[in-house]
């Protein structure tokens, strides 16, 4: 996708973090925008925001684990708009701790937001691309799934939300591969960010009622959320940065996407062992202080 000028971005997740930043890069280039998040006060305000900037923007509540609610969505922007061009499937939260001590709420929620919400806008939205390319030769799209090293790696403490990133890697790796094979004129990209400063380590601010935690934190729990709170907020990439690099790779064609090249050593190392048939490698072998901090937070937090 090489032009942006004049095209439609549908953006879940787009009132606060990677999503209010991609907004504000697609504005600038003079995109049309529909913005989707689970948050009203945060949305009507990026909205109010992006039309003050001259942008033409509309917002839409919606939950991407509701199948109906992406429909909807999808329905929203070609009414406002007439077409869809680019999509960001970003809508993610997080849950941690040792993993037999995930609820099947913890589970239902991460994997309900970060993989079916992915699911459901590939599944929506590409179809929808797809009909619109159909009918106009000139069509050029674009599918962003907003992954993270989570799904490349598997750190301890973090397993839903590592399964949650693994899947989306997955999906759009397939993605990618099929519409190549069909010779469709819509690209993919999966973005793995790493730690960087956004809302996620505080995403149970909008857990769902339906999904609610009903017990207490475990120690693991209050551990993993203690550290991902530490490790995000003091991440040295910026959200407009990789806002910036992700439009970038968009008009290269570029499928995988980083914010910390370097973090992907940690891959390497993981795909080597795999290859070699191996056990996992020791997350914290060049730093086994943070190991026995966890451990000992875990041991140590009131039960």
């Amino acid at each position: 996708m090489k032009t942006f000028r004049d095209k439609v971005a549908v953006i879940t997740g787009g009132a606060s973090g990677l999503g209010r930043q991609f907004a504000n890069v697609a504005a600038r280039e003079g995109m049309k925008l529909v913005l989707a998040d689970v948050q009203g006060d945060a949305l009507a305000g990026a909205v109010a925001a992006l039309r003050a900037q001259g942008a033409s923007v509309i917002g839409r509540l919606c939950d991407v684990r509701k199948g109906e609610q992406v429909q909807a969505l999808a329905d929203a922007a070609v009414a406002e708009f007439g077409a869809v061009h680019l999509v960001f499937n970003n809508a993610g939260v997080g849950s941690g701790g040792l993993i037999w001590e995930n609820t099947e709420a913890d589970w239902e929620w991460v994997m309900g937001v970060n993989v079916w919400g992915v699911i459901h806008g590939v599944r929506i939205f590409t179809r929808l691309m797809l009909a619109t390319a159909e009918q106009d030769p000139a069509f050029e799209g674009h599918i962003v799934n907003t992954a993270s090293m989570a799904g490349l790696v598997n750190a301890p403490a973090m397993g839903v939300y590592n399964v949650s990133k693994h899947a989306v890697v997955s999906l759009s790796e397939t993605l990618y591969q099929d519409l190549q094979l069909v010779g469709a004129p819509i690209g993919a990209s999966v973005l793995c960010p790493y730690f960087v400063p956004t809302g996620i380590s505080q995403s149970h601010r909008n857990r769902p009622h339906d999904v609610r935690m009903t017990d207490r934190p475990t120690a693991s729990q209050l551990a993993a959320q203690a550290m991902t709170d530490k490790a995000v907020t003091s991440g040295k990439v910026s959200a407009e940065e990789v806002a910036e690099t992700t439009f970038k790779a968009i008009a290269d064609g570029q499928f995988y996407i980083y914010s910390h090249p370097d973090a992907l050593a940690g891959v390497r190392e993981r795909m080597e062992h795999i290859v070699a048939g191996s056990n996992p490698a020791d997350p914290y072998a060049a730093a086994p202080q943070l190991r026995e901090s966890l451990r000992a937070k875990i041991k140590g937090a009131p039960r």
